[in-house]
């Protein structure tokens, strides 16, 4: 079942505990209340990591009771009796499950992790225990046999498919023998996928350059040099430079240190996390889970698991996936090979013997894309404060759907550092709490990610608001300084922002539709990124941290002429991730199939023998992507698909990107970016149906007409 897929690093299963653990706990366990908070959101500040477990088990023994009761209902199975029961059972669980998966990615430790690794089996065998029991499928197959005759409404309608399509898809008509098996392969799976994020982030916790030397400081930014000082302090090495593979520091040091040698040894840790042979690797993780995810497909009757996972999706099929991005690669290598030489053109100027290579494309690139349009990013950076930035995505929010944002006092907070707001609709009720997490920590996963605390529902007639969290890793501001963005940091602010709108204005009555496919999801947050540099909105936010002075318009030019600059290494370096996946999950253990490199055999499994980094070489050399250009993620930290959640999905960024360029290219249209009968229909067609229609048909809904590919490349600059 959906509503049962557990929350972001929660995949467990617990020995039983006797009752006796949770009487002790019960009185003063938060789990077992409901919340008094306001609105109603988590109470972080009491709930202690001894309160987990035992509402972990006491959510799955309350759930077990609730299916039997669904199944030993004397009655005929009906849509109340059957389905919306099976809708709302397990609401406990999903209460814990969904503080705990924040959490463990927001400010995780060793006991957390260790939890994780210990529920891991229990879940999955409660989520099996579901999907593979008989008597609760016959009552579901009997509603849905006769679904013609019950004079359900649309939403109803889809959640009563919905339903009878998770249980076959999780194995509900496999015979006995091949349940158990696939009660085996989930559980591995899941462990795989656990074990395999806790591994990239102890990977990119372990690696520190600690610099000692002002010389080899040389050409990095101020704020960058500080964080580095702070963070050398805070690891006791006062009166040193520690630089980290966190993203706000690995990214600017590889922009801007004149030291190549420094820059080489920074790249190659960050390119090589999980791939040291160390005890923290993910080769075999991955090789294993590539197996087994190749094993349940071939168990569920498909060829491969891209198949398996496609059929769910608005592609359907590896083929619609592949054509896609074939026909946005071949303008994006000669754009990135352009970009390459322009590179090379630089070292020359500057007296260079050698050939550029990967620890140098940024860093001569800034110098290219200065001598281009005059342009450094280290001038867009005092205009872009933080908090100006997200009162911009405010501003725009408010001025498309009429919204508007608080900021709330004395709530719990998932983090100290956490910001809260309440946002109200435009006739001044209230829609919902989003939280805003903005910088890194050791305890923290890296990327940027928005997440729910509790999701849009209805509960005896009535909304239940949804609690939003949006987390980034934004560069950490110099003591005493504010926090400023670069213009990728805004753009990830208002990308996630548009995620939390697509959960703050969803409304839907039962969890079961609750969501859209995995390559419709980007639509809402990547149509937020155009509104970003639009030179009307960077009048309203974007204004000096010192002297409040508004953007100029000629840095607004530069901006807007640079904008598509450097977007061959960006899409080259997205879609080689995008093809990795798809090629891992693409195998079928046939040596006839075209769509991999021969590592594969007659027997219908992955090799004992596969090296994945050979496979990643292979799978992205024969498509010419250039040396210099890792993957976006390479195979052995690349969560999105091997921790789960993008597997054989990873393509969903650049599918969802068709339809917000031709979304936007809506509002272009009126000439209006604001337009209200644009924005109207984008929210009731879009944002608010979670996943009642078809995910096409919303799009169409408001659009008019199917998207094409040309907004893209033209946005892309590749056409």
């Amino acid at each position: 079942m959906k509503q049962l897929i557990m929350a972001a690093g929660l995949a467990v299963m617990l020995t039983a505990c006797g009752t006796s653990e949770k009487k002790t706990v019960e009185g003063e366990n938060p789990f077992f209340a409901e919340y008094t908070t306001p609105f109603g959101v988590p109470p972080f500040d009491q709930i202690k990591f001894e309160h987990y477990k035992p509402a972990l088990l006491q959510g799955m023994e309350e759930g077990r009771k609730e299916i039997e009761a669904i199944v030993n209902n004397p009655e005929e199975p009906t849509f109340e009796n059957t389905i919306v029961a099976l809708d709302e059972q397990g609401a406990l669980l999903r209460k814990v499950q969904i503080v705990f998966g924040g959490q463990n990615s927001v400010n995780t430790n060793d006991e957390m992790q260790a939890l994780s690794r210990e529920m891991s089996p229990l879940l999955s065998k409660y989520s099996d225990d579901i999907n593979l029991n008989p008597k609760l499928f016959a009552r579901v197959k009997a509603v849905y046999d006769k679904k013609d005759e019950l004079g359900l409404d649309k939403e109803q309608m889809k959640l009563l498919e919905e339903t009878y399509k998770d249980f076959v898809r999780g194995g509900a008509n496999l015979s006995a023998e091949d349940q158990a098996k696939l009660r085996e392969l989930n559980s591995k799976i899941s462990m795989l996928q656990l074990t395999f994020g806790q591994n990239m982030l102890k990977e990119t916790n372990a690696f520190k350059l600690v610099i000692d030397k002002q010389e080899d400081l040389s050409g990095l930014p101020e704020t960058l040099i500080a964080n580095a000082a702070q963070a050398a302090k805070d690891a006791g090495m006062e009166g040193k430079w520690v630089f980290t593979l966190q993203n706000p520091s690995v990214m600017p040091f590889l922009q801007y240190s004149d030291k190549r040698e420094l820059r080489e040894k920074m790249f190659n840790a960050y390119i090589n996390r999980g791939n040291n042979n160390n005890e923290n690797d993910n080769k075999e993780v991955v090789r294993d889970l590539v197996a087994a995810r190749l094993a349940k497909a071939k168990l569920m009757g498909y060829d491969d698991y891209a198949s398996f996972v496609l059929e769910d999706r608005m592609a359907k099929s590896s083929d619609k996936v592949y054509q896609l991005l074939d026909e946005v690669w071949k303008p994006a290598l000669a754009k990135a090979k352009e970009e390459l030489a322009d590179i090379n053109a630089e070292i020359k100027k500057e007296g260079g013997n050698f050939e550029a290579e990967g620890w140098d494309w940024r860093y001569y690139f800034e110098k290219a894309k200065k001598a281009k349009f005059n342009l450094d990013e280290n001038e867009v950076r005092p205009y872009l404060k933080l908090d100006n930035v997200r009162e911009g995505a405010f501003y725009v929010a408010n001025k498309l759907y009429g919204i508007t944002f608080t900021p709330i006092r004395n709530i719990p907070l998932p983090y100290p550092e956490a910001q809260a707001f309440e946002c109200k609709d435009k006739d001044g009720s209230h829609l919902g709490v989003i939280y805003f997490d903005f910088f890194p920590r050791a305890s923290k996963r890296g990327g940027a990610w928005c997440g729910s605390y509790r999701p849009q529902a209805y509960k005896d007639g009535k909304r239940v608001a949804p609690v939003v969290t949006i987390v980034c890793n934004f560069s950490q501001p110099a003591p005493g300084q504010p926090a400023l963005l670069s213009a990728d940091e805004a753009n990830t602010l208002f990308h996630e922002f548009g995620h939390g709108l697509h959960g703050l204005f969803r409304d839907v009555h039962y969890s079961g539709v609750s969501g859209v496919p995995r390559d419709f999801v980007e639509l809402p947050s990547q149509v937020m990124e155009h509104w970003v540099f639009e030179p009307e909105v960077l009048k309203v936010y974007a204004k000096h941290y010192q002297t409040g002075e508004v953007i100029p318009a000629e840095l607004i030019e530069k901006l807007d002429k640079s904008g598509k600059y450097g977007q061959g290494f960006a899409t080259t370096e997205y879609l080689a991730a995008s093809y990795l996946d798809m090629d891992f999950h693409a195998i079928s253990g046939d040596a006839a199939d075209k769509k991999v490199i021969k590592f594969v055999d007659q027997t219908n499994n992955v090799p004992a023998n596969l090296n994945v980094m050979d496979f990643e070489q292979q799978t992205l050399g024969r498509r010419g992507l250039l040396k210099q250009i890792p993957s976006r993620y390479r195979t052995t930290y690349f969560n999105h698909t091997m921790g789960g959640g993008y597997t054989a999905g990873y393509y969903s960024y650049i599918w969802a990107e068709v339809l917000d360029c031709d979304a936007f290219e809506a509002f272009k249209e009126t000439g209006d970016i604001f337009n209200q009968e644009c924005a109207d229909k984008f929210r009731k067609y879009v944002l608010t149906p979670g996943g009642i229609d078809d995910a096409m048909d919303m799009y169409k809904n408001f659009r008019g007409k199917e998207p094409g590919t040309d907004p893209l490349l033209k946005n892309r600059g590749l056409k």
